[in-house]
Order: C-alpha cells, then sequence, then structure tokens
C-alpha cells in the first residue's frame, strides 16, 4: 500500500502541471477506497496537490463493512462530503448470493450513520435479482432519508466465479424491476435525471454529470481512464477533438508506465455525446454540440430524430433531443438509429 501511495502522489503532481486550479469535483471509486486504513488515507489525501475548496464535491466510494463513526468522522475532516455505499439490497439471503460481507443490519447502519454525520448519502442497489423483494429494498432506501439511489441489473462477466456459481437472469424480471424503481422513487419525489440514477432536487452527483455531458477530467490510479483537450493531452487541433488517457493495470502502473493516449476524432466525439447525453433526463442539445465541434449535424440527424419521435421514443424541443421514458428503457436501439445517421465523413 505504501508503495500504491507513492506512486499515486506522483501521478498527482504530473496532473497537477496539466490543471494547476483545484478540481470541481473529485470522485474516489472502483473498488473499495475506504478499506483503506486511518494513516493510509490521510497519505492518499496529502498526496493530491490541489487545495479542495468548500464547494468542491469531493465523493467516495464505501463498502457499509468499513465504516464506522470513528472512520466517517475522519473522512469528514479529510475533506469527504459525498459517500457512494455499496448497500446492493437490504435483504439478508439477497446480500448472501451476492457474497457480500455485510448483511441487512450492516447495511442499515451505515447509511443511518452516514446521514447522521451529514453526509450527503447515494445507495447503490443492483434489482432483478432472484428471490429479491424489489419493492422492499426501494422502500427500505426510500425510509432511510438518502437522497439519491444508483439502481442497476446485475452483470455477469464470462469465466468470473460469479458467473459460473449458476445464478439465472431474468431479463423481463430486471426490466420490471426497474420500472417499479422508477414508479416508487418518483412517488418519493426522487427524479430519473439518468439512466440508471434517481436523486431528490440538489441531490444530483456532479462528478459524473461529466461524465455524461463529455467534459473533461484527469485520472490517477491504475486503470484509470482521463478525459482531456488536444492540448492538454499532446494532440494536435484539426480533427482531434479530444484526448482519452488510460492508465495501465497495477504491476505496471507501480513501475511507472505513463498512460496510453488515445486520439478522439469529432466523429467519434458526435458519437460519444449522442450515447451519454441521452443517458439523461436533460438530454442532448444539438446545437451546443454543433458549436463545440465546429460542425453542422442537425440536417443529418433530424429525419431520424424526428422518426423517433413519432414513435414515442424521443421530444425535440428546439434543437434538444430528449429520451422519453419508453425511450429511456429502449436506448440501446435508438442511440444505434442516431448514429447511423451521422456523416461517415468528418467535413
Amino acid at each position: 500500500m505504501n508503495s500504491y501511495l507513492a506512486r499515486l502522489a506522483g501521478e498527482a503532481q504530473l496532473l497537477h502541471h496539466r490543471f494547476p486550479s483545484g478540481p470541481e469535483t473529485v470522485y474516489f471509486g472502483g473498488g473499495t477506497p475506504s478499506f483503506l486504513r486511518e494513516r493510509e488515507l490521510e497519505l492518499l489525501f496529502e498526496s493530491l496537490p490541489w487545495k479542495l475548496a468548500g464547494s468542491t464535491e469531493v465523493t467516495m466510494e464505501a463498502n457499509p463493512g468499513t465504516l464506522n463513526r470513528e472512520r466517517l468522522s475522519l473522512l469528514r475532516d479529510l475533506g469527504v462530503t459525498r459517500l457512494s455505499l455499496g448497500v446492493q439490497s437490504f435483504q439478508d439471503p439477497v446480500l448472501k448470493t451476492l457474497g457480500r460481507a455485510h448483511g441487512r443490519k450492516g447495511a442499515l447502519r451505515a447509511a443511518e450513520e452516514a446521514l447522521e454525520a451529514g453526509f450527503r448519502t447515494s445507495l447503490d442497489l443492483i434489482l432483478g435479482l432472484p428471490e429479491q423483494d424489489v419493492a422492499a429494498d426501494l422502500r427500505q432506501a426510500v425510509e432511510i432519508g438518502a437522497g439519491h439511489v444508483s439502481a442497476y441489473t446485475l452483470q455477469l462477466e464470462p469465466g468470473t466465479p460469479f458467473a459460473l456459481s449458476g445464478i439465472k437472469l431474468d431479463p423481463e424480471r430486471e426490466a420490471g424491476a426497474l420500472e417499479q424503481a422508477e414508479d416508487t422513487l418518483a412517488t418519493a419525489g426522487f427524479v430519473r435525471y439518468e439512466v440508471s440514477n434517481f436523486a431528490l432536487p440538489g441531490e444530483e452527483c456532479r462528478h459524473n454529470q461529466i461524465y455524461w455531458q463529455t467534459g473533461f477530467w484527469g485520472a490517477l490510479g491504475p486503470g484509470a481512464v482521463g478525459h482531456l483537450p488536444p492540448s492538454l493531452g499532446g494532440a494536435e487541433g484539426g480533427r482531434v477533438f479530444s484526448v482519452r488517457t488510460t492508465n495501465p493495470p497495477l504491476p505496471r502502473w507501480l513501475q511507472g508506465e505513463l498512460a496510453g493516449l488515445e486520439q478522439i476524432s469529432i466523429l467519434e466525439h458526435l458519437k460519444e455525446a449522442l450515447m451519454m447525453g441521452l443517458r439523461t433526463q436533460k438530454g442532448l442539445n444539438v446545437a451546443e454540440l454543433e458549436s463545440r465541434v465546429s460542425l453542422s449535424v442537425w440536417h443529418s440527424l433530424r429525419q431520424t430524430a424526428e422518426e423517433l419521435a413519432s414513435q414515442g421514443l424521443l421530444t425535440i424541443e428546439g434543437s434538444k433531443l430528449r429520451p422519453t421514458e419508453r425511450g429511456m428503457s429502449l436506448l440501446h436501439p435508438v442511440i444505434l438509429r442516431l448514429w447511423s445517421a451521422l456523416p461517415n465523413q468528418e467535413q
């Protein structure tokens, strides 16, 4: 762990040269950073060369089993303002199936103590699992008082122990669970502001919205992916809109290997902007996108967008495209149809 934190501090200094001003948001996630011991958490924050302003949103992903009142107090002192708790479910049989270390009592305790400590708190739920009472999990999330819920279905990766365990997923049950989440959470005042994310007004995750708006961000740590303007990514302008940086896996990252660079063309950015923007309730402003890339695309998208609107999958408001409730459920084919309407060549 000492080697990891030392390498992270060096990488942070390099990123600081590119982004000397303080970040608007910071997100510690992927894995369970709350697993670190107290001194290691202090070193983690000391490795950041930026001064975090009081308005900076600082999110940390946390496993309920790694939290207690003392740990929460330390995280507050270090500057964490928001916690994303991987509770997954509040039902012991479901948590056992998922192989989680915590049970219902541990999930409830962690969520309640996080809220009592003053953190903006998000709960991660996995829905549509065998033997799961979806309504009970959703009601419990609302009753606890969390302002944000991320609701996902389980993804099985081929060849993993979990995939080989024999668990059977039912797409119809999963679709029904997500519809139930929208209905139940909407009744409690939550807005489905992104396909898998529901929030009370003002509780939306600012950091994740940068991804969905295809903005720019830096990345630290093994496997971390960043998105930089061409000038900061070492690329020329022209048809290159941005540069994606991808850090190597842990062993090579620890040895000092630098991030790989991928130049993102204007056409590729258009595709990503459509894909990410239409995941959100706000949708995508095509006029703003055209201004960003200095390229006219509405004339290519218009006919397809109008066809999708006539099918009840999109709404068109001036230059803005937004998915309908049905469109969010059928987002993949909607995006593919819009992609097919884009010009093949950048002009």
